[in-house]
C-alpha cells in the first residue's frame, strides 16, 4: 500500500490517487466479507490478500488462520451465518447499535432480544447517525440488510468515498469537494470505535476456523490506521477510534 507524508498536499504527493484507490479496494473487500459474500472471501484467502494486507499494517497480526489451502466455502458460509446472521449462542451482531453501551434516547422495540431502556438495540442512535452521513453524500447502501450501521454498509460507504476521492484528485478546482469527501471519511471512521468490542467478541466465538476473527482484527487495525494516516493527514484530525460509548 502506498505511504503518505502527513505534510503532503495532493499536488505534491504523486501517491495520493494510488493511496485512495488502494484504500477503496480494501474497504470493498471488507464490505463483501462482512456481507456474507463468501465466494469473494474464498478468493481473497486463495490469493493471500488478507495476509499481504496484514503484513503492511503497523502492528503484528497473527495470520495463520488466513493461510487456508482449498478453503471450504460451505463451512465458511455456515460460520458466517452462525456468527452474524442467526441469533444464537455464537451470534455477534455486525452493527453498531448492538454494541453501544448506552441505550438510544428514542427507541422502542418489541424484539425478544432487546429489553426496553437497555443498550444493544437494532436501529438505534448509531444507525440514525450513519444514515445522516449517507444522506449528506447522496449515498444509498446496497449491503448490510438495510441496517445503516451494519459493518458491511459502513465499509461500502468508505469504498465509495475513497473512489470519489481518487476521481477528484484528477480534477482541477475540486479542493472544496475533496475536503468534504475527506470530512465524511473522517466522520465515518470516528463512528467505528465499536469495532474494538466487535473484534473481541468475534475472537471469543470464532474458535473453529478462526477466519472471521482474523478478518475482524484486520478490519479493526486497518480502520484505526486509516483514520490516523489515510484521512487525518488531510483533515488534520487525529482521533481514529473514539471510545465506543461515544454516540
Amino acid at each position: 500500500m502506498p505511504t503518505r507524508n502527513a505534510n503532503d498536499t495532493p499536488a505534491d504527493d504523486p501517491n495520493a490517487r494510488a493511496m485512495a484507490q488502494a484504500r477503496a479496494r480494501v474497504y470493498g473487500l471488507l464490505a463483501a466479507a462482512f456481507d456474507g459474500e463468501i465466494d469473494r472471501l474464498v478468493t481473497a484467502l486463495d490469493d493471500r490478500t488478507f495476509v499481504d494486507l496484514a503484513a503492511v499494517l503497523p502492528i503484528a497480526i497473527e495470520t495463520d488462520d488466513l493461510v487456508v489451502e482449498n478453503p471450504d466455502e460451505r463451512a465458511l458460509k455456515i460460520g458466517y451465518d452462525n456468527l452474524f446472521v442467526v441469533p444464537g449462542d455464537h451470534y455477534i451482531p455486525p452493527f453498531a447499535s448492538a454494541h453501544a453501551t448506552d441505550p438510544s434516547e428514542e427507541f422502542e422495540s418489541d424484539s425478544p432480544y432487546h429489553t426496553a431502556g437497555e443498550s444493544g438495540e437494532l436501529l438505534g442512535d448509531p444507525a440514525a447517525a450513519m444514515a445522516r452521513l449517507y444522506d449528506a453524500a447522496g449515498f444509498e447502501p446496497t449491503r448490510g440488510d438495510d441496517i445503516p450501521d451494519h459493518l458491511a454498509a459502513c465499509f461500502e460507504f468508505m469504498r465509495a468515498l475513497c473512489e470519489r476521492e481518487a476521481a477528484l484528485l484528477d480534477e482541477n478546482d475540486a479542493s472544496d469537494e475533496l475536503a468534504g469527501v475527506r470530512e465524511l471519511q473522517a466522520s465515518t471512521l470516528a463512528r467505528l470505535g465499536w469495532l474494538d468490542a466487535f473484534e473481541e467478541a468475534v475472537a471469543s466465538e470464532d474458535t473453529v476456523e478462526g477466519v472471521f476473527a482474523a478478518v475482524a482484527r484486520i478490519a479493526r487495525t486497518f480502520t484505526a490506521w486509516d483514520a490516523r494516516e489515510g484521512v487525518a493527514a488531510d483533515t488534520g484530525t487525529a482521533e481514529p477510534h473514539p471510545d465506543t460509548d461515544t454516540q
